[in-house]
């Protein structure tokens, strides 16, 4: 739903989580001057719900590109900062990703069991197909949805592991960047400041509760003029 008082799309929100639909465009956490910053303005947007003065405590507990949309949970106590955390280290989050891809997707289903080394001078992740000095394991699944026009498809991935620009490194490793991922070798214009990546499901324990919480975040604006979205529906 969205809320009124700001420009965030609010997933779910109690006394210990705040979850948010993220846009493109949006820095999570340390935007420079004049950047949009999705934790100050969640800040912003508890401080004048419950009028709050001060500094409102929210921990980041997961993170998405800036050019990447969907779900971002936050923790409003250092208590759940702390259980989130833990989840999010022994991988016991679910965290479903959509993405459309481009080029030849050679098999339906499958998992990409790769190397990864970051080139921090052009701020890109390197994939490498064996282990290399300084590099840090990445393990994804995926499976195909469906396929479209100019040979784009849509692709649904589940992560073993979290890493830095992961999918779209590994993605583009098999020839498969995803659409708009220029920095990754995608040669198609699309929407400004995106990519087609979305963080779609997630299902965490609740931190005090010890419930399963899932979440669906709805698809951008941009995705729906795509022929392949078009055509399987956004129901899906």
């Amino acid at each position: 739903m969205s809320n009124s008082q700001s420009n965030l799309e609010i997933l779910f929100e109690d006394n210990h989580l705040l979850v948010v639909n993220k846009q493109a465009g949006w820095i999570v956490q340390g935007a420079q001057p004049g950047d949009a910053s999705l934790l100050e303005e969640a800040r912003k947007y508890i401080g004048e719900k419950y009028n709050k003065p001060g500094s409102v405590y929210l921990g980041v507990v997961s993170r998405l590109d800036r050019a990447v949309t969907g779900i971002v949970p936050f923790a409003r106590t250092s208590k759940s900062a702390a259980r989130l955390n833990e989840q999010f280290k022994k991988r016991t989050v679910e965290k479903i990703y959509w993405a459309i891809v481009q080029g030849e997707l050679k098999q339906t289903e499958g998992t990409l069991h790769d190397w990864l080394t970051r080139d921090e001078s052009r701020a890109k992740t390197l994939c490498h197909r064996t282990k290399v000095a300084n590099s840090t394991e990445a393990i994804m699944h995926y499976r195909w949805i469906g396929s479209g026009e100019d040979n784009l498809h849509w692709i649904e991935i589940e992560l073993e592991t979290g890493r830095k620009h992961q999918i779209r490194a590994q993605l583009a490793a098999i020839g498969c960047p995803i659409l708009g991922d220029h920095k990754y070798g995608s040669r198609t214009k699309w929407v400004p400041d995106c990519i087609a990546l979305h963080c779609r499901k997630m299902v965490i324990q609740h931190p005090t509760l010890q419930t399963a919480l899932h979440w669906e975040a709805s698809l951008p604006e941009g995705w729906q003029r795509l022929d392949v979205v078009k055509k399987l529906g956004l129901a899906r």
